[in-house]
């Protein structure tokens, strides 16, 4: 991995210049905030850049994930009643433990957190994951007759991006890579549309996406491109193999140099009256088809 913690665009507020979530006007914390964290007798510094990641799915993933580092933890009374028991065991099984949670009320969350951010009264202050780059997917998968994964050309939107690393992970997907330019930070409203997936498939960014599908096909990746104009029905191509599935944004589909650099383009077959799916919608039904044959 090289870079580590390049990727800084996330938009999610780091909280400075506000009130510092969990205290009150005299320093001290609200209900157990001042409790030692578990484990290591104190919160875990973080170096590089932090997050703010935030609903049950998410925290509980990112906790979970041993390569990811937590400051803090702040709780709702109602939502330490509901998955307080779950952080304990995660805590007894991190190496390095967890912050203890901070019970605070749900508008000290929201002020933590991007306006309207549904956080299910849990958000969790953490470590941004080092970046993965495309020689890491290509050493992860070698050997893998039937490896997948996922390059999204133009797909700005974070709950669509967070919503096909859901699906990948769903069906065993390597990675999803995306272009760093133009392409939303892996913060908060990302991580919550991927409900904990964001921990389990690798994010990759690359500064070119035609010379990535070129380094997929050198390690033996079938590219396949998605357009509702393609002759070829997906159903009915040959996707055995290694499979490099490539779908472009709502609108303006795949990018003239990103189609060329495509093996093969496919298309879903859907209703005539509609002009195209969802990206996220489309990425599942592709990456169905592709678990089905394998």
């Amino acid at each position: 991995m090289k870079d580590k913690h390049r990727n800084g665009r996330s938009q999610e507020p780091s909280g400075q210049g506000r009130s510092s979530p969990g205290r009150n006007g005299n320093g001290r914390s609200h209900g157990h905030g001042n409790r030692p964290a578990r484990g290591n007798g104190g919160p875990p510094q973080i170096k590089g850049r932090s997050l703010w990641l935030y609903g049950i799915h998410p925290v509980l993933a990112a906790l979970a994930n041993p390569r990811r580092r937590a400051v803090r933890v702040l709780m709702t009374a109602e939502a330490e009643a509901s998955i307080g028991a779950r952080l304990e065991v995660l805590g007894q099984s991190n190496p390095s433990g967890l912050p203890t949670p901070e019970i605070v009320s749900r508008e000290i969350i929201d002020r933590s957190l991007p306006r309207g951010a549904v956080h299910q009264g849990v958000a969790a202050q953490v470590q941004g994951l080092d970046d993965t780059d495309i020689e890491d997917i290509c050493r992860a998968t070698e050997g893998l007759d039937n490896a997948r994964v996922i390059i999204l050309d133009q797909v700005t939107d974070p709950h669509n991006v967070g919503a096909v690393i859901r699906s990948a992970a769903a069906f065993n997907a390597a990675a999803v890579i995306l272009p760093e330019r133009n392409s939303p930070g892996d913060g908060g409203v990302l991580a919550k549309s991927a409900s904990g997936a964001l921990e389990r498939v690798a994010l990759v960014r690359v500064v070119n996406l035609s010379r990535a599908l070129q380094r997929l096909k050198q390690a033996g990746f079938w590219c396949v491109g998605l357009d509702g104009d393609a002759q070829t029905p997906i159903n009915e191509a040959d996707l055995s193999g290694r499979v490099a599935l490539v779908l472009g944004g709502e609108g303006e589909g795949l990018r003239r140099l990103t189609r060329e650099h495509c093996d093969l383009m496919v298309r879903i077959p859907i209703n005539r009256g509609m002009d195209s799916l969802n990206v996220s919608n489309a990425a599942a039904i592709s990456l169905y088809e592709l678990a089905r044959r394998s």
